[in-house]
């Protein structure tokens, strides 16, 4: 798999993330992406033994995107910081299925996690052991049957686009597992994390690193 660099310093890397590819191996073995982002550290600065990559956040396999990882413990706390205090910020795109009512809205939900599915539950009203969901959405672009939306995610929950976007009865186009009605060739979904915001693992300097949606 050739390896998309989009951003790189002393201490961090940000790297695009196919649709299908694990962010992490798995039981199945598949191809991950921290492997890679690891043979091209340890072949771009010839290291010797093990490479360091601290996972700072994940996508969704279906999903492809923006993954940030750390090349430094130091990049890990940092970051892992950042996350903890809402300073890190991400952007996605989605085709979803239909025209939303509302041109903009937020959608403040809770979700509870169910793993014999694996899917996000989703709630009106506080349950026990859900956790609070929220993001905002603009409709960017009709497309016939579907819309381009931009989603502000303003907290990082397990499947939690997905769950949202599908609630209102506009699921992802591709996403079958929330209802969408056909699967994608590739069986990806159409959401990209598009862009993210952070700050320099020292120095403190404002980093935003973009790219386009493959849709």
């Amino acid at each position: 798999m050739p390896l998309k660099v989009l951003y790189e310093d002393n201490h961090l890397i940000a790297v695009f993330k196919p649709a299908g590819v694990l962010v992490q191996g798995d039981k199945t073995g598949d191809l991950c992406l921290m492997d890679e982002v690891k043979k091209y550290l340890k072949e771009k600065y010839a290291k010797t033994g093990n490479v360091f990559l601290g996972l700072i956040h994940r996508l969704d396999r279906p999903v492809s995107g923006i993954v940030l990882f750390a090349k430094t413990s130091k990049g890990a706390s940092r970051l892992s910081e950042q996350i903890r205090n809402h300073d890190f910020k991400k952007e996605y795109q989605a085709l979803v299925e239909g025209v939303p009512k509302n041109k903009k809205d937020t959608q403040i939900n809770y979700l509870l996690h169910d793993e014999k599915t694996n899917k996000a539950k989703i709630y009106d009203a506080k349950q026990e052991g859900a956790q609070l969901a929220e993001l905002s959405y603009e409709v960017i672009e009709n497309r016939g049957k579907n819309s381009l939306l931009k989603i502000d995610l303003k907290t990082g929950r397990h499947h939690q686009i997905r769950a949202q976007l599908a609630h209102i009865g506009h699921p992802i186009v591709g996403d079958i597992k929330y209802g969408a009605k056909a699967p994608l060739p590739d069986q990806s979904i159409a959401l990209c994390a598009i862009s993210i915001m952070f700050k320099a693992a020292t120095g403190g300097e404002e980093k935003v690193v973009s790219t386009k949606a493959p849709f």
